[in-house]
């Protein structure tokens, strides 16, 4: 059984696998209802093989076999959610950390319909013990991502090689050889995606973006664990043939833990992620473990009326969709946490007073000393993964005060604009004189109920 840990005092286990299969980027496409208190829609997450596999898998056989042998966990499979009818099923009620493994046996269903592998024994180990078992003949590989307070409706592969000019992408690796297998173009693809440089960022996007509205080519078994989704495909064995772009259709519960529906100092309903105590878990599918730094882009769908903030590097403008629905669309692309992904939704107003903001803003913003202004001119060098690093931009290490919004609920908007837009200014260039350089490109401010966690959206 599944401890029962209590998030205020427990530590809270890590349950994704993140040594095998790394989330790179995310994709979501969500609606937020007020009425039901949900937020439904679809994620599309795309994967590397992770760097334990990698190295694991170039071991001998006869040294991974026994360590398999020696540490797997055998344990009787109990009823999952299964997409398709008559095939095997799966067990979440294990506690692991990072490679796991399903024994394949034969299906049986009681009256119900329900379907189980009860015959059928499962392996469960942790990375540490348990490396490549492509040689075992019987043994899946078990994808964990961590969840909580979710509805998983479907999961499932998707044709990344269906785009139409994926081509354009993949042309400098040779990925158009007809001989090679489509599940390993595939990923092939996925992986020439991820891997882009820097400078091509936009690009990438717009490929991200292409391959998330891909057909699906397969559903995949699935089951939910009070802390975890596991993810598996019937026949793979290894998670360098594991599907590396996957779709999951989700809905949150208002209960979940990680967003807060409740009313804005206005009385007007509203939105907003916690983070505490249990991080975004219960907001969307993820990997949780410290190594694990994605960027992503989200589109968030609500009524008219609302304003949708988000973590992200572009001042989203509202597109109406149709009568009444309105589209926001923001992207991250420093590779970042998951817990780092930051939703608020609600009436909110901006509070502008743009000729105040734009002087204050034209007098600060080059009135540095010569010697801070030659020092931020002067070339850093940049130990993190490679991304847009505005470390490297010389116009953005001068950018004493990077552009920003301010929300309110309309209660505030007044006392707003004359108690907090001065000071916003005035807070950035004294942060730039101390710190330096920003590394985001802007910034909003948001003026949160008063009942809003103190690490919600840190």
């Amino acid at each position: 059984m599944e401890a029962q840990l209590d998030p205020m005092k427990d530590d809270l286990p890590l349950m994704a696998n993140t040594s095998y299969m790394l989330v790179k980027h995310y994709i979501l496409d969500l609606d937020v209802d007020f009425k039901s208190k949900v937020i439904e829609g679809i994620i599309v997450l795309f994967f590397e093989t992770g760097s334990q596999y990698r190295k694991t898998s170039s071991t001998g056989k006869d040294d991974c076999q026994s360590q398999f042998d020696e540490t797997c966990k055998m344990r009787a499979s109990e009823p999952c959610h299964i997409p398709v009818k008559n095939v095997g099923a799966c067990s979440s009620k294990t506690e692991y950390n990072d490679f796991a493994v399903y024994g394949k046996g034969e299906d049986t269903s009681d009256k119900n319909g329900n379907h189980s592998n009860e015959e059928q024994a499962s392996g469960i180990s942790s990375s540490k013990d348990c490396c490549d078992t492509e040689n075992h003949g019987n043994k899946d590989f078990l994808l964990v991502l961590d969840c909580c307070d979710l509805s998983v409706l479907k999961v499932e592969e998707v044709d990344v090689a269906a785009v139409s000019d994926i081509e354009k992408l993949t042309r400098s690796a040779n990925l158009t050889d007809v001989s090679k297998e489509l599940e390993n173009l595939r990923n092939q693809i996925v992986h020439e995606l991820v891997t882009l440089p820097a400078d091509r960022w936009k690009e990438q996007l717009y490929y991200f973006t292409r391959c998330s509205q891909a057909p699906g080519c397969g559903e995949l078994l699935f089951t939910t664990g009070t802390w975890s989704l596991e993810i598996r495909k019937s026949g793979i064995q290894t998670p360098t043939d594991f599907p590396h772009a996957i779709r999951i259709w989700y809905k949150t519960k208002p209960e979940g833990r990680s967003v807060t529906w409740t009313t804005d100092q206005s009385g007007r309903p509203c939105v907003y992620t916690m983070g505490s105590p249990i991080n975004n878990r219960a907001l969307f599918p993820c990997q949780e473990p410290p190594i694990a730094l994605s960027t992503w882009q989200a589109s968030v769908r609500t009524a008219a009326g609302f304003v949708v903030l988000m973590s992200g590097e572009n001042s989203a403008e509202p597109v109406q969709l149709q009568e009444g629905i309105l589209s926001w669309y923001y992207y991250v692309t420093m590779p970042m946490p998951a817990s780092t992904f930051t939703i608020a939704v609600g009436c909110w107003r901006e509070v502008k007073q743009q000729s105040f903001t734009a002087a204050t803003q034209a007098d600060t913003e080059f009135s540095l000393p010569s010697s801070q202004a030659d020092f931020r001119w002067h070339e850093e060098i940049c130990g993190h993964v490679e991304y847009p690093c505005r470390f490297q931009n010389p116009a953005a290490r001068l950018q004493a005060i990077i552009p920003y919004r301010v929300f309110a609920p309309s209660c505030l908007t007044e006392r707003c604009e004359e108690h907090l837009l001065h000071l916003i200014p005035q807070c950035l260039s004294a942060a730039y004189t101390t710190l330096g350089t920003h590394p985001f490109p802007r910034l909003d401010v948001l003026i949160v109920p008063s009942n809003f966690s103190s690490l919600g959206m840190a």
